[in-house]
């Protein structure tokens, strides 16, 4: 039985809805009982000897409680628990005249709290229950990316009491990026008095606009910083609710915000020339070390991301220091220093009692065992880190980008691009490549918020919302969670509820899902006939390889769904298709999608042509189209109707202005 259902006697698995209670994340073992815990004035919490004490979560779910004079009736009993399974775990019964809870922690007796919260029938009473209650995962995650979008500490705090709530319990804090260095540095005042501040509120129009950076106060200044003691007073808010926060400082890219105002820790010595730091640079070291010094002094958290993710390098093979260093540490490319920079800050971490954190490109080098990596890339490289004895957190790009759209994209808010509805995050987070042995070093799974495309604090809502719960139900019960279909009911309950806290949850009930072209096949003359590629697709993206365009398949709302082919090369797509004899064609139509910020554009024309050998074509049409820089059409199908003859079709797209790749998914003839 999954660990999920429970025991649910004789109210049988629909029990939660008729009784009104929507749990989640589900509690691992659950018996509902008869009746309500009524707040009377004769109530007194009594704490046993070795018992954590009242946490604010717990103090807020017995809120009425609090408000009545004791009388010696310990009806509120908190006690120790022996031998539990982990830190978080807590055992609660709540009956018409008791509410008695083990909880083997303080975070334990906080996650109490959360389940007391949702189990509330009214302001005055609890619905009757008997649970025992722990997580799958150590780590249950959300990260918000503060760098390209400033969110003030309010706006924070309230998503830290949601998140608890819901008893997730790491936030990840992505401080630093080019868009803006967001914590103050004492010893790099710079860093914050201009690095923190840019020409243009919306991270679209400065990345497009020349990425400059002003000064703070300067007219037109744009951004914002956290002082150290603010976090401070954050990390202590944090940890009232049972939260960690970690701090993620990148490097050795994403760095562009630093180089602009101290050029020297780049390779080309000039402000706004670099993104990357020079690892040949002893001063880069110094720097780094300098700045993770005052983070561990800000946030105690036993972990500290170094980001470690897609550096560029382009200066460091002509950088006479990075060539230097690279020969002094024998390497066979200067490009290894990023393994080498990696593994310095490893040590120096290592040697302050912290354990370092880095997205998974960290692997690249040498890592002391236990370090954690974060798998945003494919999940193999999970299988190679279990491997390596180190730690992973799950959180695949595919399935736990946030900013990806979550419903059809013509009618959302502009996001990056991507298509990451709440089923899929709920259903594809998985280790199914991991072994037995190999998933127990798996720690836990986190959903990522990158801001590119986040304008304002009530989209980024928008989009954590509800697909962050589905990070919630995933950490607690891993495997064994629900089955989708309740998940989403809970769901549904669990938006409306946020709602009426004042949070912007996107309106689950309004879904309208798939794009229906890719729900059935399509049928039509091409399907199954062989095709030719004179340019072709890329290695990262097939699709179904050669068959791919006449396999009669048509994609969905996201390029990297396995239906849309890829193409980047020269001219990008020109494919003939052999319909096996020669016959008339009066309808020839292709997919293509568009993800801007992602640079897939949609093609500015569209070529059509014909041949009764394959060698010699006539030109039957060459449409062209207007592709606008800001256009959102997300998925167009190009089309040409009239009359043409011929065994072979020749079908051509080329780029708009605009440059960058070409999806297409299939060729339909008719």
């Amino acid at each position: 039985m999954l660990r999920s259902l429970l025991v649910l006697g004789a109210y049988g698995v629909g029990c939660l809805a008729a009784m009104g209670q929507s749990l989640l994340p589900m509690p691992t073992h659950y018996t509902p009982a008869k009746g309500s815990f009524k707040f009377t004035s004769n109530i007194e919490m009594k704490v046993e000897q070795g018992a954590p004490a009242p946490t604010v979560l717990l103090n807020e779910a017995l809120t009425p409680a609090a408000q009545c004079k004791a009388d010696g009736k310990a009806v509120v009993l908190v006690r120790p628990y022996a031998g539990a399974p982990t830190t978080e775990s807590y055992k609660l019964r709540v009956t018409t005249d008791s509410i008695v809870i083990d909880a083997a922690s303080q975070d334990a007796l906080t996650r109490c709290g959360a389940t007391l919260l949702q189990l509330r029938k009214d302001e005055q009473s609890l619905y009757c229950v008997e649970i025992e209650d722990h997580p799958a995962y150590a780590w249950r995650g959300v990260m918000l990316d503060v760098s390209r979008h400033f969110f003030t500490l309010d706006h924070i705090r309230k998503q830290i009491d949601i998140m608890a709530l819901y008893k997730l319990n790491t936030l990840h804090l992505h401080l630093t990026d080019a868009a803006g260095w967001r914590m103050e540095i004492k010893r790099y005042p710079r860093l914050t008095s201009e690095a923190a501040w840019r020409t243009s509120e919306s991270w679209k129009e400065w990345w497009n606009g020349g990425r400059a950076y002003m000064k703070e106060g300067e007219p037109g200044a744009h951004g914002g910083y956290y002082t150290q003691d603010e976090l401070r007073e954050l990390v202590v808010y944090a940890k009232e609710r049972g939260i960690t926060i970690i701090p993620e400082v990148e490097m050795p890219g994403h760095s562009e915000e630093v180089l602009a105002v101290y050029p020297e820790l780049s390779c080309t010595h000039i402000p706004l020339k670099a993104a990357d730091f020079c690892p040949g640079n002893i001063g880069t070291y110094d720097f780094l070390e300098n700045v993770l010094l005052e983070v561990m002094d800000v946030f105690p958290a036993q972990y500290i991301h170094v980001g470690g993710d897609e550096a560029g390098k382009a200066a460091w093979p002509t950088c006479e220091l990075c060539k230097k260093k690279a020969a002094e540490l024998g390497l066979e490319k200067v490009q290894q220093l990023q393994g080498h920079l990696i593994r310095h800050m490893n040590e120096f971490l290592l040697k302050h009692g912290r354990t370092l954190v880095g997205w998974d490109e960290v692997l690249a080098d040498t890592l002391v065992p236990g370090t954690h990596i974060m798998n945003w890339r494919s999940t193999s490289l999970a299988r190679e880190a279990v491997q390596r004895g180190l730690k992973v957190i799950l959180t695949p790009s595919a399935y736990c980008y946030f900013d990806y759209y979550q419903d059809a994209p013509p009618f959302q808010p502009e996001a990056i691009g991507g298509y990451l509805p709440l089923e899929q995050v709920y259903k594809n987070v998985s280790m199914d490549e991991l072994n037995a042995e190999e998933r127990k070093s798996v720690i836990g799974i986190q959903g990522n918020l990158w801001a590119e495309y986040i304008p304002t604090p009530e989209h980024a809502e928008y989009m954590l919302y509800p697909r962050a719960l589905a990070i919630a139900e995933i950490g607690w019960n891993a495997e064994e969670r629900p089955a989708y279909k309740d998940f989403h009911k809970t769901a549904l309950a669990a938006v409306a509820s946020l709602k009426q806290r004042g949070v912007n949850s996107f309106d689950l009930a309004t879904e309208i899902g798939l794009r229906k072209e890719c729900k059935e096949p399509v049928k039509h003359k091409a399907v199954g006939c062989p095709v030719s590629y004179n340019l072709p697709y890329s290695p990262y993206y097939v699709a179904g390889g050669e068959t791919t365009l006449t396999d009669g398949l048509r994609g969905g709302w996201t390029y990297s769904d396995q239906r849309w082919q890829g193409f980047i090369k020269d001219d990008r797509f020109d494919v003939v298709i052999d319909l096996g004899k020669e016959q008339t064609i009066r309808e020839v139509s292709t997919g293509f999608i568009e993800a801007n910020g992602a640079e897939v554009w949609l093609p500015a024309t569209y070529e059509i042509y014909v041949s009764a050998d394959g060698k010699d074509f006539t030109e039957v049409a060459v449409q062209t189209y207007k592709i606008g820089r800001h256009d959102r059409k997300a998925c167009q199908t190009y089309t040409w109707k009239g009359k043409a003859k011929g065994r072979y079709l020749r079908v051509k797209a080329k780029p708009s202005e605009h440059g960058g790749w070409i999806f297409a998914d299939e060729v339909i003839v008719k």
